[in-house]
Parts: C-alpha cells; sequence; structure tokens
C-alpha cells in the first residue's frame, strides 16, 4: 500500500478546514455578544474550533515538514 499524499489534495483539504475554523471563529465572536448566549452551543463551537485548529496543524505538518539540516 502505497502512503504518498497528494499535495493538491492536502493542500485544498487544509483551505477549507482554515474556512470552517475562520467562519467559526466568526460565530463565536457573535455568540459571545448575544444577550442570550447559549454556554453549551458556546463550548460545542468552541470544542469544534479545537478540533480544527489540530487538524490544519497535521495537514500543515504533512505539507510542510519541519526538516532541520
Amino acid at each position: 500500500m502505497n502512503v504518498m499524499f497528494d499535495e493538491e489534495e492536502l493542500t485544498a483539504q487544509l483551505k477549507e478546514l482554515k474556512e470552517e475554523h475562520r467562519a467559526l471563529d466568526e460565530e463565536i465572536a457573535a455568540l459571545g455578544h448575544a444577550p442570550a448566549m447559549d454556554q453549551f452551543t458556546l463550548r460545542r463551537l468552541k470544542k469544534r474550533k479545537l478540533q480544527l485548529k489540530d487538524e490544519i496543524t497535521r495537514l500543515e505538518d504533512l505539507i510542510y515538514p519541519d526538516i532541520i539540516a
């Protein structure tokens, strides 16, 4: 089984994740300013945002490996 990664595919996936992360950031900010803030929804959004950040970091490491010469 060949475990080669298609850089274009990974880059496209990375872009989508970053867009979703940015959208969640805006949604969290808007929810934080709402008068009747729903704490459960806020926690769920923040947890998803952290999951996205972890996945973004993982993909960035695959695309741009940190090679020390």
